[in-house]
């Protein structure tokens, strides 16, 4: 196969993902956020979640975690229940539900008078067996930090307490599982041109992710890239990538957005060999 772009680390190929999932070597890390809900056009293109779902979880590596954005639409005065239906049908394939993460916004979706407003997508994160790679955030500022906790008690299976061993109080946590991000024009990536996709997901989300189940020259596929933002994120925290978009439209946002953030020699030695003409790119 040919790629529409391609990087040191990287490949984007233009085209379904379900002809090109098969081609592809094994991935440590699926980082995604399909179309869901009918919330967005997308140039009139299918989703098939259930095909989907099948290639991905014969793509990835035993350890491997999928990190799947999803929400849901109201239609009719009733949500679709989207989110479950994908969440459900991923167990039943093979799939483990690690984690079921929330997607804070600082923007909302304006519902009908009789319903409050809408702010949060799930982030499902599945495994093909138990994860291999877990890199916990620890952000979360403790208020006791530096003191020692020695007088309080836990509760046993059966139902006794026991006391606890000293426990010194670390400045930080771990992060909690509902994580916030500002979203919106200008506040969820720098780079105008991803706008021009009709729903982009915050840079910092993607990084976060990216962190958390993989490691320095891992391989993290995203079979719907879109405006590109999960594999631009790979590109800075040195993971290799694989990013598929069946729209050529979005495989050039993806492409010049990479493009741009690459260091100053990287965008020479690709000008010298003649790279970026494919695209059409310029410095």
């Amino acid at each position: 196969m040919t790629p529409y772009f391609e990087t040191k680390l990287g490949k984007l190929y233009h085209g379904d993902c379900l002809e090109i999932m098969p081609e592809l070597e094994p991935v440590d890390l699926v980082l995604t956020s399909p179309p869901y809900g009918n919330l967005r056009e997308y140039g009139g293109y299918k989703f098939d979640f259930k095909k989907t779902g099948k290639h991905i979880f014969n793509n990835i590596k035993q350890g491997s975690v999928v990190v799947w954005v999803v929400g849901d639409a109201t239609i009719n005065g009733s949500e679709t229940g989207t989110s479950f239906k994908h969440a459900l049908y991923f167990k039943e394939i093979g799939f483990n539900l690690h984690d079921t993460m929330i997607f804070e916004k600082d923007s909302f979706q304006k519902p009908n008078n009789n319903r409050y407003w809408s702010c949060f997508e799930y982030m499902f994160v599945f495994s093909k067996g138990k994860p291999s790679t877990t890199n916990m955030i620890h952000d979360r500022l403790n208020s006791n930090n530096g003191k020692t906790v020695s007088s309080k008690t836990v509760r046993n299976s059966d139902g006794t307490t026991s006391k606890r061993n000293p426990v010194k109080i670390l400045k930080f946590g771990k992060r909690k599982n509902i994580w916030s991000y500002s979203t919106g024009y200008g506040k969820g990536t720098t780079d105008r041109i991803a706008y021009n996709h009709p729903a982009t997901f915050p840079e910092q989300l993607a990084n976060d992710h990216i962190i958390s189940w993989s490691n320095e020259n891992d391989i993290v596929l995203d079979p719907m890239c879109g405006s590109g933002t999960t594999l631009k994120q790979c590109e800075q925290l040195n993971r290799k990538w694989i990013g598929i978009e069946i729209s050529e439209k979005y495989c050039e946002i993806a492409a010049k957005r990479i493009e741009e953030n690459l260091t100053v020699p990287e965008r020479i030695e690709r000008s010298e060999k003649g790279i970026t003409k494919k695209t059409g790119l310029l410095f």
